[in-house]
């Protein structure tokens, strides 16, 4: 227990930046928190802290100890929040990683009602288009879109929306609506150039299927540059509901070839393989299954909302982690 009271003391100085600061958090002297730490790195054999006049920071060897011991420190206190049944009184660090233009329009606008409902959760959203190592970077709970590539993450589906070809109102004046795919040869194609996104596509219409691989003069490789370059009227995007959301509501960017429909998207929660799923990571997913489930009923109708209903429904008798494909 003292290596843990240790840890405890260290992990608060480096989120605090301060001997002090962390000394009134854990109502310690500030003497004893100095000698903790400088026994702390004695034991170790390296420096965790460097001091400056104005400010303390973690070294490399600190921040890799830090990162461990506040999830050392997290799976006590969730060990003992099960044995003694609390459910309410969630508290503590709690990473979550994010698209970053899903997690902009769908996540961060609705956080307040999962802050005041936990209000001793400290959250942070880790807003990254890349494929996020959640062990590396200590990510509690990640969503994630589209099709998944690693089959040893603990996986489930959230959700699932219509990918759709979308254009401003400019841009189809100026260069005419498609009303096939092989029209699609001659526009503008703008490419999300991470894993979600692509050149080749399949277009279906009831029993007809054609494929087509889209002439582009613009990849990006973040989803708020794709969303700008098709506001701007500079072309064409194949992309989920989710990411013209608002624009689709307004006017400002519209669908075309609704008649095919192309791959949905799907949006899963992945969790970090062999670690303990934290009360914190659990109370925030069902929160945000909830939460999506309406945006989907709201924005998408009746017809989609079941669909989705269902999907849902099918996705609890999934295994946490898919088979291989």
């Amino acid at each position: 227990m003292d290596r843990l009271r240790d840890m405890d003391i260290f992990v608060r100085v480096v989120e605090t930046g301060s001997f002090s600061a962390a000394a009134r958090a854990l109502d310690l002297g500030q003497p004893a928190v100095s000698k903790t730490i400088a026994a702390l790195e004695a034991r170790l054999g390296t420096r965790l802290l460097v001091r400056s006049t104005r400010q303390l920071s973690a070294t490399d060897a600190g921040m890799a100890f830090y990162e461990r011991a506040a999830r050392a420190i997290a799976e006590v206190n969730e060990a003992e929040a099960a044995a003694q049944g609390v459910g309410a009184g969630l508290e503590g660090r709690l990473r979550i990683s994010s698209p970053v233009t899903f997690g902009r329009l769908h996540v961060v606008p609705k956080l307040g009602a999962f802050l005041d409902a936990h209000p001793k959760v400290r959250l942070e959203l880790v807003m990254d288009d890349r494929m996020v190592d959640l062990l590396a970077e200590n990510i509690d709970a990640a969503l994630r879109l589209g099709a998944l590539t690693d089959a040893a993450l603990q996986a489930r589906k959230l959700a699932q929306t219509d990918r759709v070809v979308v254009a401003s109102p400019a841009y189809l004046t100026r260069k005419g609506v498609p009303s096939t795919p092989a029209d699609l040869l001659a526009h503008h194609g703008i490419i999300y150039g991470q894993h979600a996104g692509g050149q080749a596509w399949v277009f279906r219409r009831g029993t007809s299927e054609t494929s087509i691989r889209i002439q582009t003069r613009l990849t990006l490789s973040a989803a708020e540059g794709v969303r700008e370059a098709v506001l701007a009227g500079q072309g064409y995007a194949i992309a989920s509901r989710w990411m013209f959301a608002l624009e689709l509501a307004s006017g400002d960017v519209v669908p075309v070839l609704q008649e095919w429909s192309l791959p949905p998207m799907d949006l899963w929660i992945l969790y970090p393989s062999g670690r303990l799923t934290s009360a914190k990571a659990r109370a925030f997913v069902n929160w945000f299954e909830q939460t999506i489930s309406e945006a989907v009923a709201l924005e998408q109708g009746p017809s989609t909302a079941e669909r989705f209903r269902k999907a849902r429904v099918e996705s609890c008798h999934m295994p946490d982690t898919p088979p291989s494909q």
